[in-house]
């Protein structure tokens, strides 16, 4: 009797800790069931690639040192979505059965996916079109997937971000400076409040929130005449609307607008409205790379595993999820109707405002 066999791919922007899900979807695939497990390179792109992009994964490969790495040794995308490819002439093109037939001559019974929002939209559609049991793994480092309290990478991107301003602090404090730290967040907060917590930060500016100057001001102002310091630490999101409501962009090599440079907005006009000498850093992929944190290989190690015995189950159109502690798994119809965005009476806002932290109203 033939082995089962399952492919597993990593699709959208990377982050710390894919590896370990791959890793862990595998060991829980072969060792505990005896599957055959494919590796899918590319995210979507491999199955709509002529010849097919995959391998069979092996075990011996998944050693500790790939626990260890960041990124995905599969490879992702996060262009070419199959049901709009760009084509060279400048068209699109449904390549949507490409991925179907591509899945099918693989003789694979089920799709493990790890990607973010969009992913686990397009994956889902796919999936539902070729009637695909699917299984999703969430990642990003925005922390922005519905019904899971951590998404694999976030951990990771918030400690880069901390380290920083461990690192900005002292030089701020030495030459009087406000330092501004601009970090990722495409539409929500949850690196900016995250790392501006446990950072010290003195104002934190995030989407949820629009932010008036006025009273960035008024904060900074306040740390110089009643706590006699003379520098302050101040993080924002890259996706912060301007004081007027527009959002900063800027085009790639695709063309395609994409957000950064709005901590040099914000670093201007702290300038202007104080007089501070101010510093902007901007962290960017940074966030994305480098050794995997603790929790993100335990989350990504226990979604693997749960994404597998799902699969061994029977049930299908799931996504994994961390709450309370544990994984449990919800619908995936569910997810992609939903965003995960900062409550902004929430306990981490809460904690924030409590601290003394300026939000920006």
């Amino acid at each position: 009797m033939a082995k089962k066999r399952i492919g597993i791919l990593t699709s959208g922007g990377d982050c710390a800790g894919l590896n370990a899900a791959i890793r862990a979807v595998a060991r829980r695939a072969i060792d505990g069931y005896d599957w055959e497990v494919v590796g899918i390179k590319n995210g979507t792109l491999g199955l709509i690639s002529s010849p097919i992009d995959a391998e069979v994964l092996d075990t011996r490969a998944f050693d500790g040192t790939l626990l260890r790495q960041g990124g995905t040794f599969l490879g992702t995308t996060n262009k070419g979505d199959p049901f709009a490819y760009p084509m060279k002439d400048g068209s699109v093109k449904d390549r949507s059965m490409e991925f179907v037939e591509g899945f099918r001559s693989l003789n694979l019974e089920g799709l493990i996916g790890i990607g973010g929002d969009g992913s686990m939209k397009i994956l889902n559609k796919l999936c539902e079109l070729g009637d695909i049991p699917f299984i999703g793994i969430p990642k990003t480092i925005d922390n922005d997937v519905a019904f899971t309290e951590f998404t694999i990478g976030f951990t990771t991107a918030v400690n880069v971000a901390v380290d920083a301003l461990d690192r900005l602090q002292p030089t701020a404090a030495s030459h009087h400076r406000i330092m501004v730290l601009e970090v990722m967040g495409r539409d929500a907060g949850h690196i900016a409040l995250h790392a501006g917590i446990a950072g010290g930060a003195d104002v934190i500016l995030i989407p949820e929130i629009p932010y008036d100057m006025e009273k960035v001001a008024e904060k900074i102002h306040q740390i110089y005449q009643e706590e006699k310091r003379t520098h302050a630490l101040i993080v924002c999101s890259e996706a912060i609307k301007t004081s007027d409501g527009q959002l900063v962009m800027r085009p790639n090599e695709d063309g395609k607008m994409t957000y950064g440079g709005v901590g040099h907005i914000v670093g201007e006009q702290i300038s202007q409205h104080t007089g501070a000498d101010t510093r902007v850093t901007v962290l960017g992929h940074v966030q994305r790379g480098g050794t995997p944190a603790m929790r993100d290989r335990v989350i990504a190690s226990a979604f693997g595993v749960r994404a597998v015995d799902l699969m061994a189950q029977g049930k299908t159109n799931r996504m994994v999820a961390w709450q309370h502690r544990e994984v449990v798994d919800v619908a995936l119809e569910d997810v992609i109707t939903r965003y995960n965005n900062i409550d902004v009476t929430g306990t981490m806002m809460q904690t924030a405002r409590g601290l003394g932290i300026c939000m920006g109203d």
